[in-house]
């Protein structure tokens, strides 16, 4: 069943897994759920596993079921929310090899991951192992061009965190440099965005913009900038899932704060306005790359995109975007205020990763419960009934079965029985 919460399993009459529920810290939550839909309301009782038995009077077989669960919530989660998954290997630390790639790997030439600037990513498996992995090969002929990979090679070497890309190996030749990395096939970020089969909800981008954040905090307590955040440079673990990993350390720098860092790189969108000032960058500039994003995943829509990349830097010069888009009729206060306190020109007053991850729109549990309800309204529409019989069978369960409170059993009421 979509949309239901995960962890602690429960088990229909029949033994098939019917669902579960994530268990981290929160309030005790009773949660319901039907077919295409639930609810839930706080407790002072705890369960931690429900087995619905006959007597339940619970009959998967004719299309209609009730789950109840009594769990720690923290947030209501669709399948695939949680932490990343780690790499399949321990962090290592890489230098480049001066010897051929393929006399390790079997690298997938015909088939290309993604691409950019610097070449393609190729899918590959290791000889020795059959790990699956990604080659990113690195058009790199002169000095400087080499420099340049072996800097991303040192970014990543410094980097062990679930939502960044992990490297495993690295190759140099007279013509390239090939990174050996952690594979994921979920695709782009940047594919959801623009997939008119996928339908981004306002929770959907809370999970993913949280996790963003998560890995780019990380990177600034390590002292390193991304400074080339874009959807495109952000992965999904697979297609189902809200996991993510950064990618894409080319153009990162170490930060010292009494060296004065500029750069006059990155991708026009995404571009902070001291980037474009060509003024002195810092853990701001991240941080506006995320409000662009997050804005994006909200509305579908570009905030400073122009007609060219001249328009475009002026628009982002000018600070000049809005919420007036219908796209933004149905998004909470919350997220518009969470993208006001980052896509600010002054640099200092943005946001700082760990700021974003404390704001209510990524961290206020009842706000995440209320706009699940708003998704269970639409996005999960079905057919299948449930008849007022059966909800006061489950209700007197429920009593009979805990020996619930009757504080709780009013509690339960509220949650429509």
């Amino acid at each position: 069943m979509e949309g239901q919460p995960r962890g602690a399993i429960l088990q229909g009459s029949t033994g098939q897994n019917l669902g579960n529920c994530s268990l981290t810290d929160g309030i005790l939550c009773a949660i319901v759920v039907r077919v295409g839909s639930f609810s839930s309301c706080p407790l002072d009782d705890s369960l931690t596993n429900i087995t619905f038995t006959q007597e339940t009077g619970f009959n998967v077989s004719n299309k209609w079921c009730m789950l109840v669960l009594t769990c720690q919530l923290s947030v209501l989660s669709f399948v695939g929310d949680g932490p990343a998954p780690p790499a399949p290997f321990d962090h290592r630390i890489v230098s480049a090899k001066k010897a051929v790639v393929n006399s390790y790997y079997e690298v997938n030439r015909n088939e290309v991951l993604g691409g950019g600037r610097f070449g393609q990513v190729h899918k590959c498996e290791e000889k020795a192992t059959g790990l699956k992995l990604a080659a990113k090969i690195i058009k790199a002929r002169g000095a400087k061009e080499k420099e340049e990979v072996k800097n991303e090679i040192n970014v990543m070497n410094q980097l062990n965190h679930t939502n960044l890309i992990q490297l495993y190996d690295a190759f140099e030749s007279k013509n390239d440099i090939v990174l050996v990395m952690e594979y994921v096939d979920g695709g782009e970020l940047f594919d959801r965005i623009i997939d008119d089969n996928y339908s981004l909800t306002e929770m959907d981008t809370i999970l993913f913009t949280k996790q963003i954040c998560q890995g780019i905090q990380y990177m600034h307590q390590m002292y390193i900038l991304h400074l080339d955040l874009k959807p495109e440079n952000i992965l999904c673990v697979n297609r189902a899932a809200y996991q993510i990993k950064i990618i894409d350390f080319g153009l990162a720098r170490r930060y010292k704060p009494r060296e004065k860092l500029k750069v006059n790189f990155g991708t026009p969108e995404f571009l902070a306005p001291e980037v474009v000032n060509y003024d002195f960058v810092s853990f701001p500039t991240d941080m506006w790359s995320v409000g662009v994003i997050a804005y994006m995943l909200l509305s579908g829509l570009s905030p400073f995109l122009g007609d060219d990349d001249n328009e475009t830097l002026n628009n982002i010069l000018a600070c000049s975007w809005d919420f007036e888009n219908e796209e933004f009729q149905d998004v909470s206060e919350e997220a518009k205020d969470f993208l006001s306190k980052l896509l600010i020109k002054e640099k200092s007053w943005r946001m700082s990763a760990t700021s974003a991850l404390k704001h209510p729109w990524l961290s206020d549990h009842k706000l995440h419960c209320g706009l699940h309800k708003q998704v269970s309204k639409f996005k999960y529409s079905c057919s299948f009934k449930i008849t007022d019989n059966l909800q006061q069978s489950i209700k007197h369960w429920l009593c009979k079965v805990c020996k619930l409170s009757f504080s709780f059993q009013t509690k339960i009421g509220r949650c429509g029985f």
